[in-house]
């Protein structure tokens, strides 16, 4: 690039940082209401609204595990007015490049969870119940390639048990079948069951983390609840369209991790289970990359396409 047409697009991009936002910043939830993705990007709007000085409007747009979302973010003006509250399942290695990371949400372990039939308060009994009833008991996910079906998936692999796979179009849905007893079992972030756990309604038998989660201590882990080296996550991230000016990306990151690092956010967050985060644009891709790879290994071996592939 010759000198001058550097110095063009470096002032371009500072001009366009300068005027963001210059109208409503829409935050698009690649799911149904009632996710993961969907809590957090709620709890968040409130904050940015703040900081930007203009509304921040959460919106719905669900599909094909949230490829339909983060196609529609992929393809809006990168100018900073529409993001995506992406997950593991919006993402995958073909459309990955078409973002760019601004901050890393939550990264929470998942939580285990049991509907009102399946008759098993332990995972101990959740595998032997399932050894003894070969494809007999259900898991729901929030679509084929979403964390809630790859942690599921990652379990059967290291119990050696064989589930039914039930996808559906989001953990809110899930989450509903789960209660009227129409699934067995959902690998589900910690704010979307955690208030039917406290009510009786469900039951929690392990997180998926490699330690125990800072919000939900009273919960074993997987690993340690008898499936040793059991360890998975379920991330939420804030993402921008690739070619989204870097000054740009950097001001998100900076106004977001502001939000995160807010007493009455964190809080929220972790009055359902969510361990918040915040992170640099560098970090949170480096992040993503890693899990990327771990996952794409567990999904060659297990013979799984994300929907939207």
């Amino acid at each position: 690039m010759r000198p001058c047409a550097f110095l063009l697009a470096f002032f371009s991009a500072f001009a366009l940082g300068q005027n963001f936002p210059a109208r409503p910043v829409r935050v698009v939830v690649p799911f149904p209401p009632g996710g993961g993705a969907d809590a957090l990007a709620r709890i968040m709007a409130p904050k940015l609204t703040e900081i930007w000085k203009q509304q921040v409007i959460v919106e719905n747009r669900p599909g094909a595990s949230g490829h339909i979302g983060a196609d529609f973010v992929a393809q809006s003006p990168a100018d900073g007015h529409t993001l995506l509250m992406s997950s593991t399942a919006s993402l995958t290695e073909s459309n990955v490049s078409q973002f760019a990371p601004v901050t890393l949400v939550s990264a929470s372990p998942y939580i285990v969870t049991a509907g009102p039939k399946l008759q098993v308060s332990s995972v101990l009994e959740l595998i032997a119940v399932a050894r003894a009833n070969p494809g007999k008991l259900s898991f729901a996910s929030s679509g084929t390639g979403a964390a809630s079906h790859l942690s599921a998936e990652l379990f059967k692999s290291m119990a050696r048990v064989d589930l039914l796979h039930v996808p559906y179009k989001g953990t809110g849905p899930a989450v509903t079948d789960l209660l009227a007893g129409q699934v067995d079992l959902l690998f589900a972030p910690s704010q979307s069951v955690i208030q039917h756990v406290r009510a009786g309604k469900l039951k929690a038998l392990a997180v998926t983390g490699a330690k125990r989660s800072e919000t939900l201590p009273e919960l074993p882990t997987v690993a340690e609840s008898g499936l040793p080296g059991y360890e998975a996550v379920g991330w939420f991230g804030l993402l921008a369209p690739a070619a989204t000016p870097q000054p740009l990306v950097r001001q998100l990151s900076i106004d977001a991790n502001r939000v995160l690092s807010d007493s009455q956010t964190r809080a929220r967050m972790q009055a359902l289970g969510a361990d918040p985060a915040g992170n640099t644009p560098e970090e949170v891709a480096r992040f993503i990359r890693d899990d990327q790879a771990k996952w794409a290994k567990l999904m060659s071996e297990a013979g799984i396409k994300p929907e939207g592939s």
